[in-house]
């Protein structure tokens, strides 16, 4: 019982002493978390730069972590414990967002969708940033391909070619 009464109190403060999440001009959001998808997990790491009221523009990467080996045919070639190299787990992409927290009126929640330009392929996110304190927050992101580059027959190209997860810390600067 303590610990659910501890655990309602610490949300509860939380949401009362929660900050505004996006200013606008100048504001700077750092974001550190965990990626995950289908063939691997790893880490993500962005930040982005304010522009106007509700207009941001940033970068971010992702390098997976762990991702398995293959073993198989792939376009007539055998493959046995295949292993991924930087290239097929790095990514890095420019991206823009409409931050809306000020559009949906609650300044504590930073909703942003937006679009991306990588390595890999043109694509898409929406994610949503709260911020506990000023410096602190937490963020969830989801990342999907609009365009992949090239043939794509390379055995890990759909790594960086799919759907994604991210969630994780966020630090206004």
């Amino acid at each position: 019982m303590k610990k659910v009464i501890t655990l309602l109190f610490l949300v509860s403060f939380g949401f009362t002493q929660a900050q505004q999440a996006f200013k606008g001009k100048g504001d700077v959001k750092v974001n550190v978390g965990a990626n995950i998808q289908d063939g691997g997990s790893g880490i993500q790491g962005s930040v982005d730069f304010g522009l106007g009221e509700n207009f941001s523009f940033g970068f971010v990467a992702n390098y997976l972590l762990g991702v398995d080996n293959f073993n198989g045919f792939y376009n007539s070639s055998a493959y046995n414990d295949y292993k991924p190299d930087f290239g097929d787990r790095f990514d890095a992409k420019a991206r823009i967002s409409a931050n809306l927290s000020s559009v949906i009126g609650v300044d504590q929640l930073d909703v942003y969708p937006g679009l991306s330009l990588g390595l890999h392929n043109f694509g898409g996110h929406v994610g949503g940033r709260y911020f506990f304190t000023d410096g602190f927050g937490v963020f969830t992101e989801l990342g999907f391909p609009i365009a992949k580059y090239g043939s794509n027959n390379g055995v890990f190209d759909h790594l960086n070619n799919q759907f994604t997860f991210s969630l994780g810390a966020s630090f206004n600067l």
